[in-house]
């Protein structure tokens, strides 16, 4: 893939696990990857190494879409 297809995010970072997981308050690594496997976690991208790393707009969209309306 060539940096023509991949879309720019300007003013957008990429976030490691234990950033993502310290924004949620300390949820646990197991957790995080529990989500993953149920496709409930944000979208992430896979470097070569294993390591994996999400868009903070991606972590935004994310937990934006978990809320929810007072009853």
């Amino acid at each position: 893939m060539n940096s023509a297809t991949v879309p720019l995010r300007k003013n957008d970072r990429l976030m490691t696990v234990p950033e993502v997981l310290e924004q949620l308050g300390g949820v646990s690594r197991r957790t995080f990857y529990r989500w993953r496997e149920l496709g409930n976690a944000p979208h992430s991208i896979k470097l070569p190494n294993g390591e994996l790393r999400i868009w903070r707009s991606d972590f935004a969209l994310w937990l934006e879409a978990l809320r929810e309306d007072a009853a």
